[in-house]
């Protein structure tokens, strides 16, 4: 749902009714019902807004979900799956937590592992690169229990090994290869027009599903023929290939009004 509302709503300005993402989801596979719930949930989690004008329901984003798909964006538009521009940094952030605090931990631990981080001992992660993570442990309310550090790697150590002790490099890898099976065929292939929309739909949300497990290691200490950068060059070719008919199939089928006339 997100993937699709950063996809039609944010920056335009606008609210979208339960209809027409209903109508959207519906060709994407997905039940009304699924799909109904899923906004009401998102409601009252603080990610949407709801209104009715007339006998519609129109939906928009909160400032808490702008946040979520600004930096799904930048996850996908702008630091790319490949990282050639590692200098030898490391983040290291070790936390200690009372074994009563288990959502505490789980939702560190989420957090953690989308912004890099690979648990390099149980307590201790780290991530390539400096990565800034005091907010996110802020909001989690976490400070007193976290420390951070930022490190080089001594000279003797094989990185390339700890690598592979500490993430999941082979489950990763087929992640990509799966994700480049399923959509390369669409590089020269096009959906029935009205399909388009609910197909660049799952482009974007079966993309955002790969790379939220990649920590973009440096690419000097992968494996040889890593499949990131295949399979992001699939990505954004499918992606072009879709947006004309994608963008006709939004204009037709959704139902939009701007804020200001739902506020």
């Amino acid at each position: 749902m997100l993937t699709f509302l950063g996809d039609q709503v944010l920056g335009q300005d606008v609210w979208v009714s339960s209809g027409s993402i209903i109508d959207v989801f519906a060709r994407a596979g997905i039940g009304e019902q699924a799909t109904r719930s899923t906004l009401t949930r998102m409601v009252n989690r603080g990610l949407l807004h709801r209104r009715r004008e007339g006998r519609r329901m129109y939906f928009g984003l909160t400032e808490r979900s702008v946040a979520v798909l600004r930096d799904g964006e930048r996850r996908i538009w702008g630091t790319g799956a490949v990282n050639r521009q590692w200098d030898g940094t490391w983040t290291l952030l070790g936390f200690s937590l009372p074994e009563s605090w288990q959502r505490q931990r789980h939702d560190l631990r989420a957090k953690l592992t989308w912004s890099g981080f690979g648990p390099l001992f149980s307590g201790l992660w780290i991530a390539p690169g400096t990565v800034e993570v005091s907010s996110l442990v802020a909001e989690l309310g976490l400070s007193a229990h976290v420390k951070v550090f930022r490190a080089h790697a001594d000279a003797g150590l094989d990185i390339g090994a700890m690598i592979e002790e500490t993430w999941e490099l082979s489950e990763l890898a087929e992640r990509y290869e799966a994700f480049i099976r399923s959509w390369q065929p669409w590089e020269t292939r096009l959906p029935d027009a009205d399909d388009a929309l609910a197909l660049r739909l799952r482009l974007q949300a079966e993309w955002l599903q790969v790379i939220r497990h990649d920590p973009r290691l440096p690419v000097a200490h992968l494996p040889d023929g890593w499949p990131a950068e295949r399979a992001e060059k699939t990505f954004r070719a499918v992606y072009d290939r879709l947006a004309p008919l994608a963008q006709d199939a939004s204009e037709r089928l959704l139902d939009v009004v701007p804020v200001r006339e739902s506020a």
